[in-house]
C-alpha cells in the first residue's frame, strides 16, 4: 500500500520505543503528496527524545506545518501545550496527532477529548512486538486499555510497527505479524497496517494470505506468517546520534 487509508484527522498512540515518530514524519511526508495542507502536532510533550519537532526542516521541505509545545526542541521539559494546538481542530487538509506513550501523553490528548469526538477520525495504536511492556498481546492489550482510560479516547486500528532498528530483517517483520494480528483480534480492530523498511522492498514476500493466529513471540519459525498484508513502506528518519551514518562522535 503506497499510504495506509486513514482519515484526515488522526491521532498517534503507544508505547515510549515502538516507533511512534518514524511513523508519523512517513505519514505526514506520504499524505502531503494527497492533501495541500497537512499538520503534525507534538504532544510528546514529556519525552526529550524522538520528538517530531527535532524533524521541524524535513517536514518543512514538504509543506508540513508544525505544532509543537512551547518548549520543544529546548532542554526545559514542561508540559506545557500551546493554544495553537487548537487551530488544527478547523484546519483543511491532514492533521496528525503525535502522542506521548505515557500517562501524561495520554492525559495530555484527554484535554481535546471533546473537541477531537466531534471530528470523524481516527486513533492509531502503534505496536512493537520487539518492545518491552508491549512483547504480547495481552501486554500490549492491556496498554491501550490504559491509554484509553486516560485519554477518555478509543483507538480505531492498530499499527504493526515491530522492528529491530537498523537490525530489522524480513525474518523481523514476519515474525511480528502473527502477534499484531492477535492483539488486532482480542481488541476487535483492524490491522491497519505493517510497516515495512523501504529496504526491504522487493525483499518481503507481499500478498493478501490469511496469516496464523498463534504465531506469537514463543512461535516457532514454522509457525510464523509466510506473507505481509497491509505492507507500508516506510523511511527511517529517526536515528541516535551514533546510528546517524554523518556522525563523527563527541
Amino acid at each position: 500500500m503506497p499510504v495506509p487509508d486513514v482519515k484526515p484527522f488522526t491521532v498517534v498512540t503507544g508505547h515510549y520505543g515502538v516507533g511512534k515518530t518514524n511513523f508519523c514524519i512517513n505519514l505526514a511526508l506520504d499524505l502531503a503528496e494527497r492533501y495541500e495542507a497537512v499538520i503534525v502536532v507534538d504532544l510528546d510533550i514529556v519525552n526529550l527524545y524522538f520528538r517530531v519537532s527535532d524533524y521541524t526542516d524535513l517536514l518543512a521541505e514538504k509543506g508540513v506545518r508544525l505544532i509543537a509545545p512551547m518548549f520543544a526542541g529546548t532542554t526545559v521539559d514542561a508540559p506545557s501545550l500551546s493554544a495553537e494546538i487548537y487551530s488544527a481542530f478547523e484546519a483543511p487538509g491532514a492533521v496528525i496527532f503525535d502522542v506521548g506513550g505515557d500517562d501524561a501523553g495520554a492525559t495530555a490528548l484527554g484535554r481535546f477529548q471533546r473537541d477531537i469526538g466531534q471530528i470523524d477520525h481516527d486513533m492509531l495504536y502503534v505496536v512493537n512486538r520487539y518492545r518491552d511492556l508491549t512483547a504480547t498481546p495481552t501486554e500490549a492489550v492491556r496498554l491501550l486499555k490504559e491509554i484509553e482510560e486516560a485519554s477518555r479516547l478509543s483507538a480505531t486500528g492498530i499499527v504493526n510497527n515491530s522492528h529491530l532498528k537498523q537490525e530489522t530483517t524480513a525474518e523481523t517483520v514476519l515474525g511480528s505479524v502473527g502477534f499484531a494480528c492477535e492483539t488486532a483480534r482480542v481488541l476487535g480492530l483492524p490491522l491497519v497496517c505493517t510497516t515495512v523498511p523501504e529496504g526491504l522492498r522487493g525483499v518481503l514476500p507481499e500478498g493478501p494470505v490469511p496469516v496464523p493466529f498463534g504465531s506469537g513471540p514463543t512461535a516457532p519459525a514454522s509457525a510464523q506468517a509466510r506473507y505481509v498484508q497491509n505492507a507500508y513502506h516506510i523511511k527511517t528518519y529517526v536515528r541516535t546520534q551514533w546510528e546517524d551514518p554523518e556522525w563523527e562522535g563527541p
